[in-house]
């Protein structure tokens, strides 16, 4: 998650998901932007999607039960996905009426953990109540931030929503880490803004060693409906998003020891 646009949360919710699928895990993503970003990057019109994350929210809202596997899709590349499309921002209006309005997603997703591996949410660049719902729903929280200065802007505003949701929804929640995304570390900018995001979360949040980097090939991939692994291999972004689903790999093994 993180609250600007243009930071390349889909792009590493998709990487991230189809290289852990590489490395042998089972993965879902599940589109929780209402402008469908992560269904067009698998190459889908949102839409044209029959049955959305909004469909599934909306039968908990109306006390109806989903059934297993309902509007799962699957990938070329070995993952399975929820899409969503504009109904979800229609949905959102309506979840301040629910029971719970901040849990909805949460029962969607709390079915489908028993058959996977890692189960990841793709939020838009907003605070609302659908990032809430991600959040109540989610173990932890991987943020994306683009190797600028002003990238640290808004991180404050952002944590605190992460510790609200963590202190009075879901007491689980945990900060992953950053991960820093689309940089050129050719540019002395871009490595001192690097240097000073680490300097700033240090001793305090995890900054990821990998820096993804900047490169046309992603969003090219993003355009083909594949991730960078299956539209260039041997990108430079390719070989970045290997390196932090190791990162992430290694975490978890840590934590289970």
């Amino acid at each position: 998650m993180n609250q600007k646009g243009g930071v390349a949360k889909t792009t590493t919710a998709v990487n991230l998901g189809i290289g852990l699928v590489q490395a042998g895990k089972s993965v879902l993503l599940v589109d929780a932007d209402p402008q469908g970003s992560l269904t067009s990057h698998l190459g889908h019109y949102p839409e044209d999607m029959p049955i959305t994350i909004s469909t599934l929210m909306q039968k908990v809202m109306g006390g109806e039960v989903t059934e297993p596997g309902e509007g799962i899709m699957h990938h070329s590349e070995g993952i399975d996905f929820i899409p969503a499309n504009i109904d979800l921002s229609v949905l959102e209006r309506d979840l301040w009426s629910a029971a719970r309005p901040m849990t909805v997603l949460a029962a969607v997703v709390e079915p489908l953990r028993q058959k996977y591996d890692y189960i990841l949410l793709d939020c838009g660049p907003s605070l609302g109540i659908l990032t809430l719902n991600v959040l109540a729903a989610a173990n932890s929280v991987l943020i994306p931030i683009q190797a600028e200065f002003q990238a640290l802007r808004g991180s404050q505003q952002l944590l605190g929503t992460v510790f609200r949701v963590r202190n009075h929804v879901n007491p689980d929640l945990s900060v992953k880490g950053i991960v820093m995304t689309m940089a050129d570390t050719r540019t002395r900018h871009q490595r001192e803004a690097i240097r000073d995001v680490r300097e700033t979360f240090a001793g305090k949040l995890r900054v990821f060693k990998t820096v993804i980097p900047r490169s046309i090939a992603a969003a090219d991939a993003s355009a083909a409906g594949k991730s960078i692994f299956g539209y260039e291999p041997r990108n430079k972004v390719a070989h970045a998003y290997k390196q932090l689903v190791q990162e992430v790999l290694t975490l978890e093994n840590r934590a289970k020891q």
